[in-house]
Order: C-alpha cells, then structure tokens, then sequence
C-alpha cells in the first residue's frame, strides 16, 4: 500500500457518502469520498455490519492473527498492479489426520462491497463459534479454511476514492489511455471465447492473455499448488441472489453437474429459511449469461470437484451499492448456505469414507473370527 493513502484508510477516514440509486451513473461516477467513519480501537468493536475501506481491513486481518493464534495465520499472496500486498487467512485446527482445504475469495469485482464483507463475516462466525458450535467445530476438525477478504484490492480502494461503480482491476493499458483488466475474465478457462471482450475499455475486458494480472496469476498459483487438497473453491459476489456452477463458457456439464445442482439447491433452501430470501441455481450459461474466463469454471477445469460462483443481494433495487442496513440479514442468510454446502463436502469426504472404513473392519473382523472358530 502507498503509505500516504495507506494512512488514511487506516485512520478510516476515505468513506463516501451514501450513493442514492437513483441518481445516474455518471452523476455517481463523480462522487469522491466524504464521510468520516467511527473508529474501532479493539477488535471487540469491530463493526460487522458497516463497509470498511482497505486500510481497516488490512488492520482487522492483523487483529484476528493475533487474538486468534491457536487457529488463524495470516500468509503473504502475491503483489497487485498497484504493488499492494494480498494476504489470506487460514483457519485451521492441527491435527494429525489428513484434512481439505476450502477456498473463498471476495472483491474480485471492486464494486460489490457486500462480498468483502461477507468474507470478514464469515471469518468471524467460525472463530467466535467453532468452540461451542458443533457442527463448526467438526467442520474445522476435517477441514482447513483459506480465506481471500479482497482479491481486487487496487480496484476496491478505488472504488472508495473516485469510482464507486468500478469494477475491474487498476492496471494500465494501451500505453496508459485505459485502466483495469477484469479479473474474473482472465482466468484460464476457454479466455475470452465469449462474454468476454478483448477492448480494454470494455467492462469485461479480458486482458491480454490468460492469467495476465498479477492478482490472477498470485490467486491461480497458489490453487494450483494446492489443487489435490481443495474440495471447495467459493467466490463471493453481487449481485442477482444466484448460485451458479460451471459452466459460462459452454452449455456442456460438468461431470458432476446434478451433484452440484443438488448441494447448490440445498444451500439455496437453508439460505431461504432464514429471512425469506430466493436464490436460483444453476450454471451461468442456462440462468444468468454466457462468459468465458472466469475462476469457478477454471477450478473446476483443474479439478476441484466443488465450485460455486455466489452472487449476493439483491435483485437490483439497490444493485452494486446495497445498503448498510441490509449487511446483517445478507451475511446470516448466507452462512447458513455455505456451511450447508460445508455440510455436504464434509459427508463426501469423512462420513462416507468412515463408513466405508467401519464396513471394512466390521468383515475383517468377521473373517477373523470365522478363523478362529475354525476346528
């Protein structure tokens, strides 16, 4: 982070004021920041429920290492355009039995603030739970939480600063007359075939090859490295109230597509019985659009068996800049779906296999004793 601009995110100070939807786009595109937030001093304080800029964000990454230190360590990414550092969380619980590793990102589109915020939520909800909760407490005994609270981070702060409806990253092209790449455009996953555009001023601009950006090229790395650990790969965003599994680039399906319709569907129903809100699931080739490049559909291509593109509130009223008001019931309703669909990775992986392994000792047993009684 540049330390001017690093300081001030820290103080909290760079906020915007509230950005009326009903204004028009370019009256929106000229706003620049102008409120002041209310500092936090402890993590205690930390307000779940507000938007935060970059800088607190970074400090809240740092609070939750150091209250949390029997289960979270923070690691180092990768660099962005900007030569801002990207740090992930990782939740886990030692053990000596082999565990998974979910994956979930957040802020890959700069303006879908509701995203990062969700991350922290969900960060926050299995620290503060996963010692008297059951069910977190088994889902962190098998698995290991990596979490990425804002993978855009250049385009997130701009967004703060100048922009509020930006949405690609802040990288320099065509010698410095356009600016950002879209980063959930530019993963290796039939690159810019479709919904996709090789025009750097377009919205989707796909970059100049297939993991061009280094916030790409940090994020697919480390995935690759770790591909035959992560079970799960969820990517947070809005917003449409949509589940959607691969495919964009293609009407094709996976080869575990009604596995994953099924879970999805599961999730959609456990967010919905919490405050009453629908979601649609399926690929976003058959229910949303066509797009080509994206990194649910590129980690399903290197084989992560479960992966999901989560696509928040709301259905437009307020779109990209939904308010503070509705940060709360969107991140519990939310939660309730991703452990859900923790629920269902974890009897993949552990009740199946205990069962398999009871069935097992259960004949050897049987065999054994039929030997023994043998005359």
């Amino acid at each position: 982070m540049k330390p001017l601009l690093g300081t001030f995110y820290l103080l909290g100070m760079l906020v915007p004021g509230w950005l009326g939807y009903d204004r028009s786009l370019t009256q929106q595109r000229q706003e620049v920041v102008g409120k002041v937030v209310s500092p936090w001093r402890i993590l205690e304080t930390y307000p779940y429920n507000r938007y935060h800029p970059m800088g607190e964000i970074y400090q809240w990454m740092s609070e939750i290492r150091e209250k949390y230190t029997e289960v979270v360590t923070q690691h180092f990414l990768g660099m962005t355009y900007e030569s801002r550092p990207m740090y992930y969380l990782k939740i886990s619980q030692p053990s000596n039995n082999p565990k998974k590793i979910i994956w979930m990102d957040c802020g890959i589109h700069a303006r879908e603030w509701i995203a990062p915020a969700f991350c922290q939520w969900f960060v926050k909800e299995i620290l503060q739970n996963y010692k008297d909760n059951s069910r977190i407490r088994r889902l962190l005994k098998n698995l290991d939480f990596y979490v990425l609270p804002v993978l855009n981070i250049d385009g997130y702060i701009y967004t703060w600063t100048t922009d509020r409806l930006w949405r690609k990253s802040r990288s320099s092209h065509n010698n410095g007359t356009c600016f950002g790449t879209d980063l959930n455009r530019n993963f290796d996953a039939s690159w810019c075939s479709i919904g996709a555009s090789h025009n750097c001023e377009s919205l989707t601009f796909c970059g100049t090859g297939p993991m061009s950006e280094p916030e790409t090229k940090a994020v697919s790395g480390f995935i690759e490295s770790k591909k035959e650990n992560i079970a799960c790969f969820l990517t947070m965003h809005s917003y449409g109230q949509l589940i959607l599994v691969p495919y964009g680039y293609t009407t094709n399906k996976s080869n575990n597509h009604e596995e994953l319709i099924q879970v999805g569907q599961k999730a959609a129903n456990a967010l919905k019985a919490k405050h009453g809100t629908n979601y649609r699931v399926g690929s976003s080739a058959d229910i949303l659009y066509a797009t080509s490049g994206s990194s649910r559909d590129w980690a399903r291509d290197i084989g992560i068996p479960f992966s999901y593109t989560f696509e928040l509130r709301d259905n437009g009223t307020y779109g990209f800049v939904l308010p503070e008001t509705q940060i709360q019931a969107t991140c519990e309703e939310t939660m309730e779906a991703v452990l859900s669909v923790l629920d269902d990775v974890y009897e993949k992986y552990w009740y199946t296999n205990s069962a398999i392994k009871a069935k097992s000792t259960a004949l050897v047993l049987s065999l054994l004793m039929s030997v023994m009684s043998l005359p």
